[in-house]
């Protein structure tokens, strides 16, 4: 498949960036907070240690000013967050194709923290210990919800558009928020996406969300906007029944809610069934083979009148390798689908190869999160005031976002710059590594940048050429 993203009107991916930026001004009350805002995420890709906002000051070289007004950016309503999620979901329209589902993913994401007065603080159970032995650490909590780019040979990319806060009760209180469990989250950001398509005239373009299994909430489901189709993992005792049958001869009372009791999703594994229907999914450059089943409609115990389908997706236990014979082994899983009307039947909402196809790129979500955290240093900003706790964590999140939807619309998928290694070809995606790279390079080469940014020669005496002309170009920037 060919990769149509990109687009042709910027030149360099400096010029991307400042052009997504200046879409975002309507979000800040003045132009002086705007400009820091710009000024301080330059800061930010800049700092090679901890993303804090004293780092990213440093980076500036705003040494000998007052920082309090950096600070009040985030602990004074400057700029409207949801105002400034909303210019970045219009912005992703132009490569979001109006014939195709808008493709989000929702999780939640818990940053670590050691204060236990910080507010959105609460003892929360810590991914990073193993399931049998479950432990504890102090942390926020936020949920995430991203937009997934159109697949393209099997890649996709997750765009982070909102970060709402999904504190527990007993969190410390913070500002801007109340307390609320993920999926109440998750379910205020698919309404709030269902509202900025419709008012971006795409009242027509239905939603794909993609869960995992914390979000196969009874509630949820119940509360579900229209024209938004839902994929969730569930459990693999689920239980389920088939849609009641209407009677010829309607007894008195009240007609039954349910039908024959189905299966439990683990079941449909032991049923003796022999031709499992077979999809090759890309997934990365490579084809998978995926063995399925699609049983429904269903519904679910407790919600007699939302119809589901469930996906049941064998597991894999093969032999690869020739000189180093290894073993891949991924279990089964069940996935619980909406349903939509057709005429007097209920179908799936999408064809069962595109739906194969979303499932895998769910996992674009957690690769984002691995990035925000590790290589963009998302929740390090240290601010500790009931709003800027919240909304510098956002903000964070909405910089990671601009930059990278800057890079997608100058390169694609799979159009990044040639890796400077002459061993390497590089990767058929680009990295955020690459990223960053590129635009420090872009940077560098501006006017005010180019007296110290020069390289090095291969010898000796070029490298003495260059060390002095460097010493020059120091020695001259400290008169000014």
């Amino acid at each position: 498949m060919k990769d149509n993203t990109k687009t042709t009107a910027p030149s360099t991916l400096l010029q991307t960036v400042f052009q997504l930026l200046r879409a975002h001004r309507v979000a800040f009350g003045q132009e002086r907070t705007y400009q820091r805002s710009v000024g301080l995420l330059l800061g930010q890709l800049f700092s090679f240690a901890r993303h804090t906002l004293t780092q990213g000051l440093l980076a500036l070289g705003v040494t000998d000013g007052d920082w309090s007004a950096w600070y009040r950016l985030f602990s004074r309503p400057r700029f409207d967050e949801e105002q400034l999620a909303r210019c970045l979901l219009e912005e992703t329209l132009p490569q979001a194709p109006i014939d195709q589902p808008y493709t989000v993913a929702i999780d939640g994401t818990a940053l670590h923290r050691s204060s236990l007065k910080m507010p959105g603080t609460a003892w929360l159970k810590d991914s990073r210990f193993a399931a049998f032995l479950p432990g504890l650490h102090r942390a926020q909590r936020f949920l995430h919800g991203a937009w997934l780019t159109p697949i393209v040979a099997g890649f996709s990319r997750a765009i982070p558009l909102r970060f709402l806060p999904a504190f527990p009760p007993k969190a410390v209180p913070a500002a801007l928020t109340s307390p609320r469990r993920e999926w109440e989250a998750g379910l205020a950001f698919l309404g709030w996406v269902r509202g900025c398509l419709d008012q971006a005239g795409r009242a027509a373009q239905p939603v794909l969300a993609l869960a995992d299994g914390g979000f196969d909430v009874l509630e949820l489901w119940r509360a579900l906007p229209e024209r938004v189709i839902l994929v969730t993992r569930t459990a693999r005792n689920r239980a389920l029944y088939y849609l009641a049958k209407p009677d010829p001869h309607p007894l008195p009372g009240r007609p039954p809610l349910y039908g024959q009791r189905a299966p439990r999703p683990a079941d449909w594994l032991h049923a003796g069934l022999r031709n499992w229907p077979q999809q090759h999914v890309l997934v990365r450059g490579k084809e998978i083979l995926m063995r399925y089943l699609v049983v429904g409609a269903v519904v679910r115990e407790g919600l007699p009148e939302r119809p589901l389908f469930l996906i049941v997706v064998k597991g894999m236990h093969r032999r690869v390798g020739t000189r180093k014979v290894r073993y891949l082994k991924r279990e089964p899983a069940f996935y619980l689908v909406s349903a939509i009307r057709q005429g007097e039947q209920w179908e799936l909402p999408l064809p069962i190869e595109s739906l194969l196809a979303w499932l895998w790129q769910r996992w674009e979500i957690e690769v984002a999160h691995r990035e925000l955290k590790s290589g963009w240093g998302l929740g390090e900003m240290q601010c500790w005031n009931s709003r800027s706790a919240v909304v510098a964590v956002q903000w964070s999140g909405w910089g990671y976002a601009v930059l990278l939807l800057a890079g997608y619309r100058q390169w694609g998928l799979l159009g990044g710059p040639p890796t400077p290694a002459r061993w390497w070809k590089g990767a058929k995606r680009w990295s955020l590594t690459t990223l960053w790279r590129a635009l420090r390079a872009e940077v560098w080469q501006q006017t005010e940048f180019r007296a110290l940014w020069t390289g090095t020669g291969a010898n000796w005496w070029k490298m003495e050429t260059w060390i002095a002309a460097w010493h020059n170009a120091t020695a001259a920037a400290s008169r000014i």
